[in-house]
This record gives C-alpha cells, sequence and structure tokens, in this order.
C-alpha cells in the first residue's frame, strides 16, 4: 500500500519509477488512497501524462476513469490531447469527465480536439464530447471561430460535415 506522509506540492523532477509507482496506486481498493493519489498526480503534473496514458486501455474501467479524472486536472495541452482520446471510452463516466477536463482547459483543448474530428468524424462518441465542449466553450466566446464546427456537429451529415469545418478552425488556430 503507498502512503503519503506530506500534501502534494508541485514536483519539479520526479523519478519516472515514482511516477508509474503513483500511478498504479490508482488500482488501489481504497478510494480514499486512491484520491490522495490523484491528487499527488495532478500536482506532478505532465511528467506524469504518459504513464497515465498506458491506463487508457486498461479492462477495468474504474482505473481509466482514475486516470480520466487526474488528466482533467492537469490542465496542460499535454492532457488536453490525452482527454480527446477518453472522449471515445465505451464508459460514459468517463467520456463526461473528459469533457469536462477540455471544458476547463479551455482554448488550449481545441487543437488536438479539432484533429481528432478532422480524423475520427465518423465516432459518434467523440462528435457527442466535442459538442458538449465546443456548446460550452461557444458560450463563454460567442464568434470563435469553432462556431462553424459546432454547427457541422449538428448537421444532418455531421461525419461529412465536420472534417472541412474543423480543418478549417484549426487552421484559425495556428
Amino acid at each position: 500500500m503507498f502512503r503519503f506522509l506530506s500534501r502534494p506540492k508541485r514536483e519539479t523532477a520526479l523519478d519516472p519509477a515514482a511516477i508509474r509507482s503513483l500511478v498504479g496506486a490508482l488500482r488501489s481498493d481504497d478510494r480514499h488512497e486512491r484520491e490522495r493519489t490523484r491528487k499527488h498526480l495532478v500536482a506532478i503534473g505532465a511528467p506524469a501524462i504518459a504513464p497515465l496514458l498506458e491506463l487508457l486501455s486498461d479492462q477495468d474501467e474504474h482505473v481509466r476513469w482514475e486516470a480520466a479524472k487526474v488528466l482533467s486536472r492537469i490542465c496542460t495541452p499535454e492532457a488536453a490531447a490525452s482527454l480527446v482520446e477518453f472522449l471515445e471510452d465505451r464508459n460514459s463516466a468517463i467520456r463526461w469527465l473528459a469533457a469536462q477536463g477540455l471544458i476547463a482547459a479551455g482554448r488550449a483543448g481545441l487543437p488536438p480536439l479539432l484533429r481528432a474530428l478532422i480524423q475520427r468524424s465518423n465516432s459518434v462518441w467523440l462528435r457527442e464530447g466535442a459538442h458538449r465542449v465546443l456548446l460550452a466553450l461557444a458560450r463563454r466566446s460567442p464568434g470563435d471561430p469553432v462556431a462553424p464546427v459546432l454547427d457541422a456537429l449538428e448537421d444532418i451529415e455531421p461525419a461529412l460535415e465536420v472534417p472541412p469545418a474543423a480543418a478549417a478552425a484549426l487552421h484559425a488556430f495556428e
């Protein structure tokens, strides 16, 4: 069992083995330990992202949920890119967390989301999550270049309409 002796603080250089050990603690049966582990991983930030991504395909949906929860609270572009992958999880609670994290990331989450829409517009779950994210962000800044993407997601043929709209919006960000 992994024990914590102090409050989490932003880590600058942590041994990758220690990070992997923390990520492994997300499998604990003790919910308090998992909660403390999440706080520590959030405090570590970007260095924790790669090991968390390894949990993306874990068979245990609780483990995937824990990873999505941590990533949704690490507000970096790398975490946002990872959350886009979780938008296609078979578990709706995990998809919800991913969308919440992308909304919290704001504009930093848009480029990876738009790239995913260009590449995988046939994914219903991706389109549903993207719609939720874009709708929430559009309310914050009307006239945003992603408004046409939102319109395309609401179109009768979103799988066809979304890629060009997403490409145009992505171009506006670059």
